[in-house]
């Protein structure tokens, strides 16, 4: 059975990921001003595939290698992408930057779960079932009293932003799968992201009619950049490396990282807040992850 343990390579590499993702919400809040969600997902997409393939092609890969993963690729994309970034770009019309991120770092608790039932390796412990109930006490904090007022696009963006982190948990399970297959990271991350752009197409023509839109300001475009660039091209390659070496439980752990520059961000140039019980949530949460992560005593 194969270990599952960061070294301090794959902690750094953490830090880094955490903070493009981070910065993703942030890109995202600047780009949904003019663009819809499902046109964003797509262009952050189909950007960041032709970087990839790109890539690929100035360090003399092949790609004709990852054609039989193709079906593999579609699933992954789906899970890791499609679902989830299309429920974060609609969320977040709706709530803060910071408070969609903050929603998200109940993944680890959706994977500690999800792992439990579909991997050999990755089992409850004392330690993940009551990290487990600190997270569930933080959500329930967050969005508890938002639903006191009714249900509102507020309560339905939160809820939306939670189904995103279950979706990415079970990306992270399933991804494990490409860790037997032979495929470096950046295989991985192309394939993923190319499959989801290609399922990604219809729907926005079908719903969004691009061609409809008005060209979008420098600073929306700088946005999709920075999004297909560095917050989906680089941020996965990195992913899957750390997945390949830490498993889908500690991968997942980047997602109590990532509220730090995501809050950041949205409070000091979106002027965004956050009220009291996002703070306690957030603590709840946090404290859930850690102790998730604990490791076992003997």
């Amino acid at each position: 059975m194969q270990q599952t343990r960061m070294g301090r390579v794959e902690w750094v590499l953490l830090i880094a990921l955490s903070i493009l993702w981070g910065g993703a919400f942030f890109l995202t809040k600047l780009a949904l001003v003019e663009l819809p969600p499902l046109t964003l997902v797509f262009f952050r997409l189909a950007l960041a595939s032709a970087i990839l393939f790109l890539f690929f092609l100035s360090s003399r890969r092949s790609v004709t290698g990852l054609l039989p993963f193709w079906p593999q690729f579609f699933g992954l994309g789906l899970l890791s992408n499609v679902i989830p970034f299309s429920l974060l770009g609609w969320g977040q019309i709706h709530i803060s930057s910071g408070l969609a991120s903050i929603l998200t770092t109940f993944n680890p608790v959706f994977t500690v779960i999800l792992a439990h039932y579909l991997t050999r390796d990755e089992k409850f412990s004392v330690q993940k079932v009551a990290g487990i109930g600190f997270g569930v006490a933080g959500v329930i904090t967050m969005i508890g009293a938002e639903t006191l007022n009714g249900f509102d696009n507020a309560v339905a963006a939160m809820l939306a932003c939670l189904g995103a982190a279950f979706s990415y948990a079970l990306a992270g399970i399933y991804a494990k799968r490409f860790r037997n297959l032979g495929i470096a990271p950046a295989g991985v991350a192309l394939g993923q992201i190319a499959a989801a752009a290609v399922f990604m197409l219809p729907w926005v023509l079908l719903f969004d009619h691009p061609w409809t839109l008005a060209l979008p300001s420098a600073s929306v475009v700088w946005s999709m950049l920075g999004l297909a660039l560095f917050s989906t091209a680089l941020a996965y390659v990195i992913f899957f490396r750390v997945l390949e070496v830490g498993g889908a439980t500690n991968s997942s752990l980047v997602a109590l990282l990532i509220p730090a520059t995501a809050i950041l961000l949205g409070g000091v140039f979106l002027g965004e807040r956050l009220d009291s019980n996002d703070w306690i949530g957030l603590g709840l949460i946090a404290a859930g992850l850690i102790v998730i992560n604990a490791r076992e005593t003997k």
